[in-house]
């Protein structure tokens, strides 16, 4: 029978294997080169070896678990990790087979998985216990940008505390914040010529005619054509007096709405589009694992593309942003403008070779809030997960000066 719960089975044998293959296990499924963690920033990791401590970090793409596998490694001790419960039936399950035994546990998307928190709890009892946990609660598609953290960011860190207190009065839990960040590999001539045959690819699938517009145009364009033609598909009419934003956010709502009632989930009212996204991928998740959420179990396999179709529409117009281009055209924000065209366009992307370089703070530990949290367990919750955030997104602009533009920016040339 299918276990809705999924247990870490810890192999030490095949870890160790996983740190001799990892280079080119990370090249052949990510196109990740290196992971690139200074000196200094190592020397911190280490002491941490022997302590309990949970890892923060962004999630922009699919690629985080394995760069904090890469940040355990460096801290000389091993992570557990949360994965989504429908990844463990990859492959007839071999995928999760192979994943648990290297710390994963099963979790269903939307934070309510009694068995995953309970889990959670336990590993941070141990000693040494370590935990890896993305704030965002899903893949941002942005590296220069966060998404809001999920409330309650830091409350498994509390009751793993709680819990560990009780067998030792002294212990305490580190906290491990992390940003991050993408850099291409390869020349700028080498990268731009690829991201220029890209659009080219993109352009002659859409019958679309570049002219003399330089790159940055060209990318408008592409989008623009994209909004229009979901406007036609939905028979919305734009309104002259509305700016180009508007428009990309109404799309936003409408395709996020349909699949809504593909799948009856019901939305607050004036719920924001990223929890939105968020309860859609709820859904999704618990139907493709098998244990749909209760009023999905309706879906049928056609229904279930046909939603999936209209989240990752809602995801192209939330990470296509022209400002957020134009103002710092990096090749990196390029490739994840066509990273979103190409999924919407021809149902897939490729990864780009790249390096993931991590950024650390100063840490800090959990027993430094743990009389606060006593007395006001909510606020004190509120407190750290706000700190989180603020440092990440410190990091963040930090992180953001390691690549610069590859075009001029706001040089949107002749339409």
């Amino acid at each position: 029978m299918k276990s809705l719960f999924i247990p870490p089975k810890f192999d030490f044998a095949l870890a160790w294997t996983f740190d001799i293959a990892y280079p080119l296990m990370t090249k052949a499924m990510f196109n990740l080169d290196h992971v690139v963690i200074s000196h200094q920033d190592r020397t911190r990791l280490r002491e941490l070896s022997q302590k309990r401590a949970v890892y923060f970090s962004n999630h922009p793409t699919t690629m985080e678990p394995p760069v904090a596998y890469a940040v355990a490694n460096a801290m000389g001790s091993r992570f557990h990790f949360m994965a989504s419960r429908n990844v463990f039936d990859w492959a007839g399950g071999f995928v999760g087979e192979v994943i648990r035994r290297v710390g994963a546990f099963s979790v269903l998307a939307g934070g309510a998985d009694r068995d995953a928190v309970k889990m959670s709890r336990q590993i941070l009892t141990e000693r040494d216990g370590k935990l890896a946990i993305y704030p965002e609660g899903m893949c941002s598609g942005e590296n220069d940008n966060l998404l809001p953290f999920l409330p309650g960011t830091a409350q498994i860190g509390f009751w793993g505390l709680e819990d560990a207190k009780k067998l030792d009065p002294n212990a305490d839990i580190t906290v491990v914040p992390a940003f991050v960040k993408y850099v291409l590999v390869g020349s700028k001539s080498f990268i731009l010529e690829d991201i220029k045959i890209s659009i080219g690819r993109i352009e002659a699938a859409l019958h679309l005619n570049s002219g003399n517009r330089n790159l940055l145009r060209r990318f408008l364009m592409v989008g623009r054509f994209l909004l229009e033609r979901t406007e036609s598909e939905y028979g919305i009419t734009p309104d002259p007096g509305q700016d180009y934003d508007f428009r990309v956010g109404r799309i936003r709502h409408e395709t996020l709405n349909r699949a809504a009632k593909l799948l009856n989930v019901e939305f607050a009212q004036d719920e924001n589009a990223i929890d939105k996204i968020r309860e859609l991928f709820t859904a999704l998740d618990s139907i493709e694992a098998g244990f749909p959420r209760k009023g999905c179990e309706h879906v049928t396999p056609e229904i279930f593309t046909q939603a999936k179709k209209e989240v990752e529409k809602a995801y192209t117009f939330l990470v296509t942003k022209p400002n957020h281009l134009v103002s710092r055209p990096t090749a990196e924000r390029f490739i994840e403008w066509l990273s979103r065209y190409e999924t919407l366009i021809f149902g897939k992307t490729g990864t780009r070779a790249r390096e993931a370089h991590v950024y650390f703070p100063e840490f800090f530990t959990l027993g430094e809030y743990y009389d606060a949290y006593k007395k006001d367990k909510r606020g004190t919750v509120v407190a750290v997960t706000e700190r989180l955030r603020s440092t990440l997104e410190k990091l963040m602009k930090q992180a953001s000066l390691t690549t610069a533009p590859i075009v001029p920016p706001e040089d949107l040339g002749d339409i």
